[in-house]
């Protein structure tokens, strides 16, 4: 079972596989905030369906510092899910307030279940600003694969983006857009028949539930994903405490 899983997933890039193609980095003071966050996403090609459901927890360490533990697992075509890797993603606001924008910094280290395969390095600029009461943010990802390449061969530096915009009608409902793209290795991109770019309409929200809130966001994205055409869903659930 487990040769058979590895084989259907060398038909999808690491990066398809990334959750930060699916799901938005923004940085907020939540410090003293512990949450427990849950986030999942599929993808439909062609004879293939791919899924990963996500569930951590996260702390905001002081106004500017928050962090997050979690897990993923995967799931093919409907099958049985394989717990796959756990991530450590790092956020750090470098401005607050002083300009008309918001720029942090995003890392996140990503360790395989297996411990012989390495692992994983993301990092790159999350950038967030507003107008009356719309946000948009914009934020750029340089991901590095240190685990060994089939053939013995070395992964590169590959490039990713993020991009969103949410109108802060209701709280518990901003109508959005995202999109999110992969170019292939930073200093030398694919031609673009060969990047992987999609887009989709988004719904944001939080509500008080007692002394708890809850934040949710929902995506339908359509386009390139791994250079393939694909239809994607994602979901994410926050329950902060």
């Amino acid at each position: 079972m487990k040769k058979q899983l590895a084989a259907m997933l060398m038909c999808v890039s690491p990066l398809a596989l990334a959750d930060t193609g699916y799901y938005l980095v923004s940085t907020y003071d939540v410090e003293g905030q512990l949450s427990l966050d849950y986030k999942y996403w599929n993808a439909h090609y062609k004879g293939l369906t791919v899924a990963a459901p996500e569930i951590g927890i996260g702390y905001g360490v002081t106004s500017r510092w928050y962090t997050e533990v979690y897990a993923k697992w995967v799931k093919v075509n409907g099958g049985a899910g394989h717990w796959v890797e756990t991530a450590w993603q790092n956020d750090y606001l470098l401005t607050q307030g002083q300009y008309d924008f918001d720029l942090a910094l995003h890392t996140k280290l990503e360790k395989a279940r297996d411990n012989a395969s390495g692992y994983a390095l993301e990092w790159g600029p999350v950038l967030k600003t507003e107008i009356g009461r719309t946000q948009f943010n914009a934020n750029l990802f340089f991901q590095r694969d240190y685990r060994v390449a089939p053939g013995g061969g070395e992964h590169p530096m590959e490039l990713t983006s993020q991009l969103q915009v949410k109108h802060n009608w209701k709280p518990w409902l901003q109508p959005g857009v995202q999109a999110f793209g992969e170019v292939g290795k930073w200093n030398d991109w694919l031609p673009y028949r060969q990047q992987s770019h999609r887009a989709g309409p988004a719904v944001f929200g939080h509500r008080d539930i007692g002394r708890q809130e809850i934040k949710y966001e929902f995506a339908y994205l359509i386009g390139r994903n791994s250079a393939r055409a694909a239809k994607s869903f994602s979901m994410r659930a926050q329950l902060i405490f």
